[in-house]
Order: structure tokens, then C-alpha cells, then sequence
């Protein structure tokens, strides 16, 4: 591996924009680890960057589980480098209304998505902080905004952005900056598993979903893998603390 390849770290990457943004960050000239709880499915991913040429391992783990966080990052020093990118991309639904919605609902998104993103980060850090140079981007979600059926999915997304803003400010003095996407509606295996939830055929709720966004289409996973691609670039080193709404239209 060339002394100049830097190492990206990116979570929930077996499919969906995970996987679409490890490909991107790939294309960018990263070494990744593509992390998912399964490695297996990780490999899938990880696969397809090693057709394009690129650099790439698999890595199983659960972002909730502390001991299994510190494991993971361990094997990507070992195997590709010091990791000076993560993306916290790592998530999970349970959706209900507030009166169906049970204690593991709730701790089970906020485990993923909060703890998560909390364990990797203070995990990646330390390197972060010996290289002296480090991007953080954590995926939060419109649905921080509010969203009938997801008080556990929006408060984690919230409480992403606050998180993102805290690590600005703490990790600046390390060169390090941290930036928040807060993808719309996006298709996906998770958005086609909410269609499924409610009862509406797929076709017709991505028709219905696209003519509320004002560029009358959906988002696709390699929008929000742009957007990451540009919160990771030497030439972002400026840009901090902030939460960009990817959504296709005024968001936030």
C-alpha cells in the first residue's frame, strides 16, 4: 500500500449508501474497510471494490458492542494502515407510534446509530490525533426534523447532529473535522422495508415520495456517497461542525 493511501473506515457498509459511499471513497484513491455485522455480507462490497482496483477488507462487527468496536479497528491497522476516515453510517429502523413502541425498540436504534457512532469515533480518534489529521462524517437523517412513527429513529438522527457539533469542536485542534449528512428520502433496502411496513406497493410509494421532493426524484445511495466524498477531502479541511441536508430540496 502506498505511504499516501489514507484509510477510511465505513460503517453499515454491505449495502445501500454504505456500500455506494466505500466504493466512492475507494474511487478517491481511500483504502476501506467495509464494517457491517455481517462480514460476509461486508465482503460483497468489499469485492466490488477490489474489481474496480481498489483496496478493501471486510470486517464484522456490532457498533453497539464496545470490546467488538475495538477489535474491528485493531484488524484495519493491522491489515490496511491507521484509519484517519470514518463514516458512521451504521443503522437500523424500528419503527412504531409512541404507544406500540417497546424498550428494545428504542434501545436497539439508539444502540446502532448513537452508541455506535460514540464507540467509533472515540475508537478512530486516537489515530486520528497521532497523524494529526482525520475526517468524521456521521450520517443523520431529515428525520431529525420529526417524523410520525420514529421517535426512536429521530431522536438518534438529532442526537447525531449535537454529536457531530461536540466533536467539531473538540477534535479541531487535531486537524480533524467532523460534518453531519442528513440524507431525504433515498431508495434503498431500508426505505423499500418501510413501503413494505405500511402497506403500499413500492412503485407507488416511491411515486408519491419523489412528488413531494422538489427535484421530483428520489435519491439514490451515490448522492450521499458524494456528499461524503466531499466532507473527506484535503480540500474540505475548512468545514466543520456542520449538517447538510442531501434531500433534493430545503431541508434543516
Amino acid at each position: 500500500m502506498p505511504e499516501s493511501r489514507r484509510v477510511a473506515i465505513v460503517t453499515g457498509a454491505a449495502r445501500g449508501i454504505g456500500a455506494a459511499t466505500a466504493v466512492r471513497l475507494a474511487q478517491d484513491g481511500l483504502a476501506v474497510a467495509v464494517l457491517d455485522l455481517e462480514e460476509s455480507a461486508a465482503k460483497v462490497t468489499a469485492d466490488a471494490v477490489l474489481a474496480q482496483g481498489g483496496q478493501a477488507i471486510a470486517v464484522g462487527a456490532d457498533v453497539a458492542d464496545a470490546e467488538a468496536v475495538e477489535a474491528a479497528v485493531d484488524r484495519v491497522v493491522a491489515e490496511l494502515g491507521a484509519p484517519t476516515v470514518l463514516v458512521n453510517n451504521a443503522g437500523v429502523t424500528r419503527d412504531n407510534l409512541l404507544f406500540k413502541m417497546t424498550e428494545t425498540d428504542w434501545d436497539t436504534v439508539l444502540g446502532v446509530h448513537l452508541r455506535g457512532s460514540f464507540l467509533m469515533s472515540r475508537a478512530a480518534q486516537t489515530h486520528m490525533v497521532a497523524a494529526g489529521w482525520g475526517r468524521i462524517v456521521n450520517l443523520s437523517s431529515t428525520s431529525a426534523l420529526g417524523k410520525r412513527g420514529q421517535g426512536n429513529y429521530a431522536a438518534a438522527k438529532a442526537g447525531l447532529q449535537g454529536f457531530t457539533k461536540t466533536l467539531a469542536m473538540e477534535l479541531g485542534k487535531f486537524a480533524i473535522t467532523a460534518n453531519c449528512i442528513a440524507p431525504g428520502f433515498v431508495v434503498t433496502d431500508m426505505t423499500r422495508a418501510t413501503a413494505d411496513r405500511i402497506g403500499v406497493p413500492w412503485e407507488q410509494y416511491l411515486q408519491d415520495r419523489a412528488a413531494a421532493i422538489p427535484v421530483q426524484r428520489a435519491g439514490r445511495p451515490e448522492d450521499i456517497a458524494n456528499a461524503v466524498s466531499f466532507f473527506v477531502d484535503e480540500k474540505a479541511g475548512f468545514v466543520s461542525g456542520q449538517v447538510l441536508y442531501v434531500a433534493g430540496g430545503p431541508w434543516g
